[in-house]
């Protein structure tokens, strides 16, 4: 699994959204400028998470985008497929988008044996993970990092 620009803007977006779901709506604007992605980018990244129904939008001068469910029922994994495809790093070992491969016999591939393991580490974690994680460790990052100010006269 290589994580696209697109990809990783989307994660991005649904942090921000993640971290204020309690708000009725956020703007593009305001999303675009938290994360320093092109706006017009992020209007067709948004609008493929809501056909996904991963987000939703409310139209109008107050209008923006929330997300669609509270974000421990998203999954990464869910997001990621959707905008990635395949989470398997080739895919002859991809379960939803398998592609027969160019090696003489599958079976005994060692190449293959070892992508089939990367696969399965990559969607065990994956799966597990949801929006709401990724929030909760943006929060900690932000506390580690933040430290002690330090005044100097």
């Amino acid at each position: 699994m290589k994580l696209s620009l697109r990809g990783e803007y989307a994660l991005r977006a649904l942090l921000v959204l993640g971290l204020n779901h309690t708000q009725p709506v956020l703007r593009i604007q305001t999303i675009s400028q938290q994360q320093n992605i092109p706006k017009r980018f992020l209007e067709q990244i948004l609008n493929d998470l809501k056909s996904a129904g991963v987000v939703e939008s409310k139209r109008g001068v107050a209008g923006g985008y929330r997300l669609a469910r509270p974000p421990e029922d998203i999954s990464l994994a869910t997001v990621i497929r959707h905008i990635e495809g395949a989470l398997a790093p080739v895919s002859c070992v991809s379960e939803r988008f398998y592609e027969k491969c160019s090696c003489p016999d599958e079976a005994k591939c060692a190449i293959r044996s070892v992508m089939k393991q990367v696969r399965d580490a990559i969607v065990k974690l994956v799966e597990k993970l949801t929006v709401a994680d990724l929030c909760e460790r943006a929060r900690k990052l932000q506390e580690i990092h933040a430290g002690p100010v330090d005044f100097m006269i």
